[in-house]
């Protein structure tokens, strides 16, 4: 058994407790494959990290990811609370003004955007309207009429998202899901407030086959949405989505476009820090 640097944090929110939280293990040389699932479904959050150094000589640390359910290759609230943790454990990154993590789906770029972090959103490898069969099987899962489901599309940037747009961000918070029904899914649904409200946009985020039925606040479905709905033209290549209000959380995910760049944004809180004994 050895002690191991832990830390707690609470991710796309001002206000502890508000947010996504995650769970870091720093130092995790010589932990084995299992024994990061076994911590992760110990911790029973949405995802914990683990903190390594990295095989890529132009990165400045490898995370591994886990959820209860298994490894993802990529995810955004994981890259801003990891790059977080890293730092306020000293960590110094080779470029002053960007961290450059590792991570399954290669190098991604963090930068601080004044009191937040960003990442830059990775390529979508997966683009287009979702197949009519999988279409019916969201229609169950969200219990909607085919009319409100607007369009339906893969924003796919690694843990293989699917996007739902729905008319207005009322329909959205109102969704009572069929998780029974949402079997194999990794979906996502977005939609519009109205003009004048705090935030542009209204998302929750369905993942029941990783053992997190609902993520709270959901960086990597935040990209893959951006990337579509930007390059779309169906959203301001700069705005804030709203997420976990289902949840009694309040994230903010601030978006903006920059060149050929979508950063993705939010604040960081720690509230836990000590060793875990593995």
């Amino acid at each position: 058994m050895t002690d191991r640097r832990f830390s707690q944090l609470d991710v796309f929110t001002t206000v502890p407790l508000r947010g996504n939280p995650l769970a870091v293990v720093h130092d995790a040389q010589g932990l084995t494959d299992a024994q990061m699932a076994d911590m992760a479904r110990w911790t029973n959050l949405s995802e914990t990290t683990f903190l390594l150094p990295p095989d890529d000589p132009e990165a400045d640390y490898r995370v591994r990811i886990f959820t209860p359910g298994g490894e993802l290759p990529f995810a955004g609230h994981p890259t801003l609370g990891s790059c977080h943790a890293w730092l306020a454990a000293g960590g110094v990154p080779r470029d002053h003004g960007v961290v450059v993590q590792q991570c399954g789906v290669g190098r991604v770029r963090v930068r601080r955007d004044g009191e937040r972090l960003a990442f830059a959103a990775p390529a979508l490898r997966r683009t287009g309207p979702v197949e009519p069969t999988l279409r019916a099987q969201v229609l169950a899962a969200l219990r909607l009429a085919d009319a409100q489901l607007l369009r339906l599309e893969w924003v796919d940037n690694g843990p293989g998202w699917m996007a739902a747009l729905l008319p207005d961000a009322t329909t959205v918070l109102a969704l009572q899901p069929d998780f029974a029904a949402m079997r194999g899914l990794k979906l996502g649904v977005v939609a519009p407030h109205p003009a004048g409200a705090e935030c542009q946009f209204e998302v929750r985020a369905f993942v029941p086959g990783l053992g997190v039925p609902e993520d709270p606040v959901t960086g990597s479905l935040n990209a893959g949405i951006a990337h579509w709905l930007i390059g779309a033209g169906l959203a301001p290549e700069a705005y804030v989505a709203a997420q976990g209000a289902a949840l009694g959380r309040a994230g903010r995910v601030h978006v903006q476009r920059e060149g050929a760049d979508i950063w993705i944004g939010g604040a960081v809180c720690p509230v836990v820090s000590g060793s875990v004994r593995l």
